[in-house]
């Protein structure tokens, strides 16, 4: 089976797109880059900081030589079952390897389809002989890719499948007649979602919703500006959640406020990236206790911050 190189790399595969926005996330960081294998960045540093700008990422790297596409599935079968490759040099050969795995069928998913439970490792070959692996990954998704079955007729944006992601793969989302605000929410991709939930609906936004929203019975229009609203004037709210397009420190500003009012259980925020990426105003995001910074397959330059509390967790 040839000899392991072990190491105590981890692997960082970035989104489509914006390799470079990694890269210069990891350079903030002060980590250091071991080699790039096309999107795939391998960092050396026991610290493992915590970066967003990831699609999935690669636990554990580690490099194996093979001799033949059967040894090096061989190999891979002797540590588990499910493997997807990460085509980048040679992707004949890892695909004929990957034929020779225990098959997996990765469907499209309909919305709320169960989380896979089953670890999924990810590997390459970055020449000819030279396995490059992880068995440990942060998605369990083919190259933390997720795919809706989309609904291509209903939702008022593409938006709305932001929220899907999130609930799906998160596992957690709003329960029938809990009350969430949705803050700059025309046209209403993300109110639309919350209402197939079966929650109560404020909508906050200067412009008006999409006419087929508008007269659903669990729906509270406010046309008005979702910076100008206090907390107090709703009072308590199960879910807050904001796809308002401004500056992240604007959208900061306006999570502390609501935080800060106690009135909010939980929160589900997209962080806007205009123009260079804050890095620092985003690790501020991560400053507010149990709270946590990622990237959904379908942002794009932009990020989801969220704080999922226990429902035993009551306001004040």
């Amino acid at each position: 089976m040839g000899t392991d190189q072990k190491s105590n790399n981890i692997g960082y595969l970035s989104i489509e797109g914006f390799k470079e926005v990694l890269l210069q996330e990891l350079k903030y960081h002060q980590l250091e880059i071991v080699s790039e294998y096309g999107d795939l960045i391998i960092v050396s540093n026991p610290e493992r900081k915590i970066i967003n700008w990831v699609s999935n990422i690669w636990q554990d790297v580690q490099t194996k030589k093979i001799v033949s596409i059967n040894d090096g599935a061989n190999f891979l079968k002797s540590l588990q079952r499910n493997w997807c490759n990460y085509p980048y040099q040679n992707v004949r050969r890892m695909n004929l390897i990957q034929d020779a795995l225990p098959k997996i069928h990765f469907k499209k998913l309909d919305f709320l389809s169960p989380v896979p439970t089953a670890p999924l490792g990810s590997f390459t070959l970055i020449d000819y002989d030279t396995l490059v692996y992880s068995q440990q990954c942060s998605s369990k998704y083919p190259n933390g890719i997720v795919d809706f079955n989309e609904n291509k007729i209903d939702p008022p944006s593409r938006a709305y499948l932001k929220l899907w992601e999130f609930f799906t793969t998160q596992n957690r989302y709003p329960s029938k007649n809990e009350v969430c605000i949705d803050l700059g929410s025309s046209p209403g991709g993300w109110t639309y979602v919350l209402l197939n939930l079966g929650a109560k609906v404020h909508s906050i936004d200067k412009a008006p919703l999409d006419p087929r929203l508008q007269d659903h019975p669990n729906l509270i229009c406010l046309q008005q500006s979702a910076f100008a609203l206090k907390p107090a004037e709703i009072g308590k709210v199960d879910w807050l959640f904001s796809d308002i397009i401004c500056y992240p420190s604007k959208l900061l500003q306006l999570v502390k406020v609501w935080y800060e009012s106690n009135l909010v259980r939980n929160f589900v925020c997209t962080i806007k990236c205009q123009g260079d990426t804050d890095f620092a105003t985003i690790g501020k995001f991560l400053e507010i206790p149990g709270s946590k910074v990622i990237h959904l397959n379908n942002n794009k330059h932009e990020l989801t911050w969220f704080l999922i509390r226990d429902t035993s967790e009551i306001l004040n």
